[in-house]
């Protein structure tokens, strides 16, 4: 989405993790009690992260879970 790029490594903040996940604050951290998207890192009393690593492997997941069901939905037709 849009040009900003995941960094390689480190950790990112709620709002660059929704700038490549299209989902509201609170759909996300719903989904983050739930066990569904991956868990934070508190980093400071109001700092909260995620590694980029496992936002990175969350997307891909999701395409390849999206693919996954394409090739089904072509395989019926």
């Amino acid at each position: 989405m849009n040009d900003y790029k995941l960094p390689d490594t480190g950790f990112i903040r709620l709002k660059a993790v929704l700038h490549h996940i299209p989902i509201g604050k609170s759909s996300w951290w719903a989904g983050v009690a739930e066990g569904r998207y991956p868990r934070p890192y508190k980093i400071g009393p109001r700092t909260t992260v995620w590694k980029v690593e496992d936002i990175r492997g969350f997307i891909n997941s999701q395409k390849q879970a999206s693919s996954t069901v394409e090739g089904v939905k072509h395989a019926k037709s």
